[in-house]
């Protein structure tokens, strides 16, 4: 049987101070699934993206990705681990405004060797890998040297998909970059986001509290049902 890319076990959480947040017995992630997570308010879903990035770590269980125990790895370690092998897509998108497009996209190969040689490996650089991301995601190859604070919120929801491909990481979370869309744009979107996980062989986890998208993924799941922590309240 194949090893899922994510296993979660009897997992929980709590902020000093705090009632648990995070009761999790059991989640599993397969390697090239697209899964929709509904994450509410106040389901601890902040929380749980920052245990599965290695940010945080978990009072009890145990957190695998790639059979990695995110556990047993120092902050340090945790932190390489992630930028090789987790790709974000944040609600914000996050990009740094006075980057160009490019280099935006480029960033995570600054920071991880892994993922600068698969994009050599896969494209034959890392400057091609970009491009062809980018194109892929619907932006023309004159949008490359643009500044990243004068593009469309379309525009910089492909960059932020693209910066978090790159490199083929086995792993890309979103965690509500559509908000901002219509649905038309966010389906659009999706169908683009799946192609281009499928390419490059990674899993999907699509947090979101947008049920309307759910039918568009492998599988959906509520994290409120899926934890076990009585009545979370999100930090």
């Amino acid at each position: 049987m194949t090893q899922p890319l994510i296993e979660l076990a009897d997992l929980g959480f709590a902020w000093p101070g705090q009632a648990q947040l995070l009761n999790i017995p059991h989640f599993t992630l397969a390697r090239g699934e697209t899964l929709f997570l509904k994450g509410p308010s106040g389901s601890g879903k902040t929380t749980l993206l920052g245990l599965l990035g290695g940010v945080q770590k978990a009072q009890h269980g145990h957190i695998r990705l790639l059979g990695q125990d995110l556990g047993q790895l120092s902050a340090g370690a945790r932190d390489r681990f992630r930028v090789d092998h987790t790709g974000y897509i944040f609600q914000q998108f996050n990009l740094l405004p006075f980057l160009s497009v490019r280099e935006n996209v480029e960033l995570p190969c600054r920071f991880s060797r892994l993922r600068a040689e698969r994009a050599r490996q896969r494209h034959g650089s890392i400057d091609a890998a970009a491009a062809a991301l980018l194109d892929h995601l619907g932006l023309r190859a004159e949008m490359l040297g643009r500044r990243a604070d004068e593009l469309s919120i379309g525009q910089q929801q492909r960059v932020a998909a693209a910066r978090a491909l790159i490199g083929q990481p086995e792993l890309v979370i979103a965690d509500e970059p559509t908000s901002a869309l219509d649905f038309d744009a966010r389906e659009a979107f999706l169908r683009l986001l799946f192609a281009e996980c499928r390419a490059a062989g990674a899993s999907l986890l699509f947090v979101s509290h947008d049920q309307s998208l759910a039918p568009l993924f492998d599988r959906s799941l509520s994290l409120a049902e899926l934890n076990r922590a009585a009545k979370p309240v999100e930090v």
